[in-house]
């Protein structure tokens, strides 16, 4: 994200705004009240809808950001991981998610090209990343137990882990790490703990016909 956000407040005049997304060259900036807690977002859609909807209009009062800033604006805390955060831009249509704290006050913001700017890391660091915290970290295996390919960002897992259950957790937290497009998966595991005990069959269903007593 970037701690440098440049920002309105809600009796910010129209025209300012305007000034704002020109002279930075960004496409919105969030709204905020005296406490610094997000009230909503202004995006160059925004302006051109609110003066598309007064033309033809008998000249009104003067137009503020918290007249025309879409809200509540939709924001993300700083523990969110980064394809969660793309998944919500996606989702819900926007360019950039303002980053607050635990009160709601903005600390930073996000942008599809700060989301982007992740993809940019490179192999080893992922490698080193996935070895640390999902092989030692999360399986508790020594470092060498599973091999871990990184090329273009695309993560191959090869090796034994302990449980079969532990292999889609490996797969699902190497899924999540930043950087990462894509996960093969090659692992095995030296016990099954997802099949039913030894020895247990299912019984059978037995239908009762009419003739039965």
């Amino acid at each position: 994200m970037s701690r440098n956000v440049v920002r309105a407040g809600r009796t910010t005049p129209f025209k300012e705004v305007v000034r704002l997304l020109d002279r930075h060259r960004i496409s919105g900036v969030p709204v905020l009240d005296d406490d610094d807690k997000v009230l909503g977002v202004v995006s160059g859609t925004d302006l051109v809808r609110a003066q598309a909807h007064r033309a033809g209009r008998r000249p009104a009062r003067a137009v503020t950001a918290a007249d025309v800033m879409s809200s509540p604006a939709i924001t993300v805390h700083p523990e969110q991981t980064v394809p969660d955060a793309a998944r919500l831009m996606e989702r819900r249509g926007v360019e950039r998610l303002p980053v607050v704290d635990e009160e709601d006050r903005l600390i930073g913001i996000a942008t599809r090209r700060d989301l982007l700017r992740v993809f940019l890391r490179t192999d080893d660091d992922i490698r080193d990343q996935v070895t640390a915290e999902v092989v030692v970290g999360g399986l508790g295996l020594r470092s060498g137990a599973v091999r871990v390919l990184v090329r273009d960002g695309v993560v191959t897992l090869d090796g034994r882990v302990e449980r079969r259950s532990q292999v889609p957790e490996a797969v699902h937290a190497t899924w999540r790490l930043e950087g990462v497009v894509g996960v093969v998966n090659a692992l095995t595991a030296r016990v099954d703990d997802c099949a039913p005990p030894s020895g247990h069959e299912p019984r059978a269903r037995l239908r009762r016909s009419a003739a039965d007593p």
